[in-house]
């Protein structure tokens, strides 16, 4: 049977999230993204992340409240994620992170969609691991 559904890539990924600012701070100042939509009413803000976007979900908002208790380091919302970055100049991110007080916590190559290539692993303020992708070597 023929499959209907064809996979080509991540739409986007939702966060539940303690504290907005915060997580602006480091998506948008430290990585770079832009909102893309902010919809208080629901409690819910799109960042664009390339053509795919990050969605913050706020606890105490609509959306946020209907998911129960929020993220912490015994109730983690995923185990990472990772975003695709290019170009990848290993020493220019590093340098970037450490401008802005944020830990690398393990590199290497790692494989990922488009083959094996660096990555680094980094916390949002929330304590979701976030991978920086590079391309396959």
């Amino acid at each position: 049977m023929n499959n209907p559904i064809k996979v080509t890539g991540f739409d986007h990924i939702v966060l539940r999230v303690r504290d907005k600012q915060a997580m602006l701070d480091f998506y948008c100042g430290v990585l770079g993204l832009s909102v893309d939509r902010d919809r208080p009413e629901i409690g819910l803000t799109h960042l664009r992340a390339g053509p795919q976007m990050i969605d913050l979900v706020t606890l105490d908002g609509p959306l946020g409240k209907a998911g129960g208790a929020g993220p912490g380091v015994e109730a983690r919302n995923l185990d990472h994620f990772a975003l695709q970055v290019r170009p990848f100049d290993a020493d220019a991110i590093r340098g970037h992170l450490a401008a802005h007080a944020v830990a690398i916590e393990d590199e290497g190559q790692r494989y990922g969609a488009d083959g094996d290539g660096m990555s680094l692993y980094i916390r949002d303020p929330e304590g979701n691991t976030v991978e920086l992708k590079g391309p396959s070597a």
